[in-house]
This record gives structure tokens, C-alpha cells and sequence, in this order.
């Protein structure tokens, strides 16, 4: 498993699709929803951590019924998935030991 920290493109993209399948334009919208408006991806960087994503196995093209065949969705695989948590807990952690040092120094 990889042990490194996600770039925000790439760990918002896996929050967004760990809900839910969806295509390029819904993971947009999504993150910008997610993000209170602050993040707004541009086409190239989406399809560019998308790019990543499927490389590294971490997601994967789905076909579905009923939509353009042009539109691709996406969904996590599960490879991504456990990835995600490990990032999740990893900031978790650094949000924890953050949290006790400024504690500290404020006492």
C-alpha cells in the first residue's frame, strides 16, 4: 500500500467518488460543492489526477447504462478506497498532533 500524502486535486477527487460513481463534470461540481465553493478544478487537472488515478489502479472507468457513450464515470476501486482511508487516518493523526502543539504552546 502507498504511504504518502494525496495532493488536494487527487484526495478530493477520491472523496468525491467514494460516494458514488460519477463523470468528469459531477466530480467538478462535487468538489466545489464539497469545498464550500473554495476549490474549483480546472478540466486539465481533473482529467489529469483522473489520468493518475486509473494509472495507479486507484479508480476505474465504468460504462453506464443509459448515458452518451462519450460521458465516462468513474468509480474507486477498492485499492483506492483503502488508500483514501489511509490518507483519512494519516490527517487524522497530523490534525491530532497539530492540535496538542499549538495546546501546548498556548498554555
Amino acid at each position: 500500500m502507498e504511504t504518502f500524502a494525496l495532493s488536494e486535486p487527487v484526495l478530493l477527487v477520491l472523496l468525491s467518488l467514494a460516494e458514488q460513481p460519477r463523470h468528469g463534470y459531477s466530480i467538478l461540481k462535487d468538489i466545489e460543492s464539497m469545498s464550500d465553493g473554495r476549490v474549483l478544478l480546472s478540466t486539465g487537472t481533473l482529467y489529469g489526477a483522473l489520468q493518475r488515478l486509473l494509472d495507479n489502479g486507484w479508480i476505474e472507468r465504468v460504462q453506464e447504462e443509459n448515458t452518451p457513450r462519450d460521458r465516462r464515470t468513474y468509480r474507486l476501486t477498492s485499492r483506492g478506497r483503502r488508500n483514501l482511508q489511509m490518507e483519512i487516518e494519516r490527517m487524522r493523526h497530523l490534525t491530532k498532533m497539530a492540535s496538542l502543539r499549538v495546546a501546548r504552546k498556548e498554555a
